[in-house]
């Protein structure tokens, strides 16, 4: 085909794109303005579309990424992918994710019967966002220790209790801290009938929900009185990019201080490998690591996460 005529066809769907999406006219009035039939109308929309004429943009904090969302699940092999739009700052961010995550763990079907969940700001931010009567009956577990060592309000208890008062459910939780000072006093925790009875629960779990931490002064152990920010400096210096269940890990998956590993009190990581659903939620730069990480390492069969994380895991492989 001549080039001019190329340039007319690209020009007429400038034309036509201008006066469907500007001026609001039907296919059958740009037909009979521009003398051409409704059909040419409706293959020129489709041309402008696939030559980038027209980029259709769906601007709303709960609107979903569907092209990044699938290209997660091919390659990276995910059950399913949440991506939704950064917001203009940090905290506006987490709140789509953690809204996200919300929505999409009340549509899980089969509806779980028992979720064991970690804690953390992210998991406190989802807990918030549940609506009532999200579903019925659920038991939700705590599936890693969370009793803060500064006694800070709220925390692990009160992010599982809300989701499951949310569904009219019940709660089990885990009357330990994340970490203890001493390997005898974490195994003498976890011989105790209560805490060994809710580590069965979540380890039984139909579904699982979790996040992970970062390896910096900003660690929720560090807020929460569990380690130092020397000790977390020495993780990162031994190659941690963050932590998943307490459970500070390289960039492969491994454990990187099996020493501090033995004293911490939670499901294994390699519960979540094995598990059949395995939700992770991530938000904000400051987690790409560890999201990467989470993602290749195959300790999820989920991801809900920002638009901008999703493509930087995208981009990396």
């Amino acid at each position: 085909m001549p080039r001019s005529a190329i340039d007319d066809d690209e020009l007429l769907a400038v034309r036509v794109a201008e006066l469907y999406y500007d001026e609001d006219k039907t296919q059958d009035e740009i037909g009979g303005l521009l003398g051409i039939s409704r059909w040419k109308v409706g293959r020129l929309l489709q041309q402008a579309r696939i030559d980038g004429i027209v980029r259709i943009e769906i601007v709303h904090p709960r609107a979903r990424k569907l092209g990044i969302e699938r290209e997660l699940r091919e390659r990276f092999g995910l059950a399913d992918a949440v991506v939704v739009p950064n917001g203009p700052s940090d905290t506006e961010t987490l709140g789509r994710v953690a809204q996200g995550a919300a929505d999409h763990l009340a549509a899980l079907r089969p509806v779980p019967k028992t979720l064991a969940v970690s804690w953390g700001r992210t998991l406190t931010a989802i807990a918030d966002r549940m609506a009532e009567g999200w579903a019925r009956g659920v038991t939700v577990v705590q599936m890693n220790g969370g009793v803060s060592v500064n006694r800070r309000p709220g925390g692990a208890a009160s992010l599982a209790a809300t989701i499951a008062q949310r569904a009219a459910g019940h709660v089990a939780l885990l009357p330990s801290p994340a970490i203890l000072e001493r390997l005898e006093t974490k195994q003498a925790i976890e011989r105790d009938r209560t805490v060994a009875g809710v580590l069965d629960q979540a380890a039984q779990a139909d579904a699982y929900l979790f996040t992970a931490g970062v390896c910096d002064a900003g660690s929720a152990h560090v807020e929460n009185g569990y380690l130092s920010v020397r000790d977390i400096d020495e993780l990162a210096r031994r190659g941690a990019v963050g932590d998943v269940l307490g459970r500070y890990i390289d960039a492969d998956g491994n454990v990187v201080d099996p020493e501090l590993d033995a004293r911490t009190v939670g499901l294994s990581l390699e519960r979540l490998r094995e598990a059949r659903t395995a939700v992770f939620v991530t938000a904000g730069e400051a987690k790409h690591d560890i999201a990467r990480t989470v993602v290749t390492a195959n300790l999820c069969t989920m991801v809900v996460t920002d638009e901008a994380t999703a493509r930087t895991l995208l981009e990396d492989q």
